[in-house]
């Protein structure tokens, strides 16, 4: 049976992404196929951040029919919660935490608000470990993590890596601590255009695009990509990636300024060489930078 991926597709292409380059390029690779294989409908998503409805939400088990709860509440390890930031960053939908393979900046509202109210908590944590995701909903979510960090000790330990909208996430956080072969940057914009128009002709069909308003087909996939709409999706991109930079030097300051992450031109550096360009704040084992936090904490 030929599956498609309407959903997926509305999320990988033809919209900017704060995501690694390297990672784009797998993905596309591992499942561009089967997410391209045919013209597909797209479907919005059902759940808005507004009011976080993410915490009354229920799913259902597909292999026993029951109900159960779509919000996570945060990990705590004594009085420190952790904030699990991994795998793809999504705006919205039921993926709360890294258990499948996608973070939601949703999930992480209602996580930061519960932590936020809760005296018992002293300290978080940040495992970061991600190449990015969705625009949608980066900078906010941020902004959130900056606040929670004006009122509580806030560290960002890297369990790998932490790029794009991974880096954003992380940022806020009062130090970063990075494994010695971790990665962390990437501060910039990619989008991917698909032009499927070869293929369709081959099967026969045609495609009419019948558009009011001179751009509305801007990025059509059923046609090559004309420079002039390239150079406009650019121009677009480089004002994300602006305030991209403006972001991450608003929250780390003289260690990581906004004109050093301009000059980076999305370039990323591993262990001790992203301390040294002022992404990070130390390289050192995070099962050790972890324990250490929890030990302070608890003084």
């Amino acid at each position: 049976m030929t599956r498609t991926y309407p959903f997926h597709a509305a999320r990988m292409f033809n919209t900017p992404l704060l995501v690694h380059r390297g990672k784009a390029e797998i993905i596309c690779r591992a499942v561009g196929d089967r997410i391209l294989g045919r013209p597909v409908s797209i479907h919005a998503p059902e759940m808005g951040v507004l009011g976080e409805p993410i915490r009354d939400a229920v799913a259902v088990d597909w292999f026993t029919g029951e109900e159960k709860p779509v919000f996570e509440a945060a990990r705590r390890v004594g009085n420190v919660a952790v904030l699990e930031i991994e795998g793809t960053l999504v705006a919205k939908g039921r993926w709360t935490g890294a258990y499948s393979g996608m973070t939601s900046y949703e999930g992480l509202h209602a996580q930061i608000s519960e932590i936020r109210a809760d005296k018992a908590v002293k300290g978080v944590v940040l495992e970061v470990d991600s190449f990015g995701g969705e625009v949608s909903g980066a900078f906010d979510c941020a902004d959130q993590i900056a606040a929670l960090a004006s009122e509580k000790p806030v560290i960002a330990i890297l369990t790998d890596h932490a790029c794009s909208a991974g880096y954003l996430m992380a940022a806020p956080a009062r130090s970063i601590v990075m494994p010695r072969n971790g990665m962390a940057g990437s501060i910039g914009v990619i989008s991917m255009h698909v032009d499927v128009s070869r293929a369709i002709d081959s099967t026969g069909v045609t495609v009419t695009i019948l558009a009011a308003g001179k751009n509305k087909a801007d990025g059509t996939p059923y046609a090559p990509l004309p420079e002039e709409t390239a150079d406009k999706f650019r121009a677009e991109m480089e004002i994300l990636r602006d305030l991209f930079a403006e972001a991450v030097g608003r929250y780390r300051g003289d260690r990581f300024s906004k004109a050093k992450a301009l000059a980076t031109e999305a370039e990323s550096h591993t262990g001790q060489a992203a301390g040294d360009a002022g992404r990070a704040d130390a390289a050192a084992n995070p099962t050790e930078a972890v324990a250490a936090c929890v030990k302070a904490m608890a003084a």
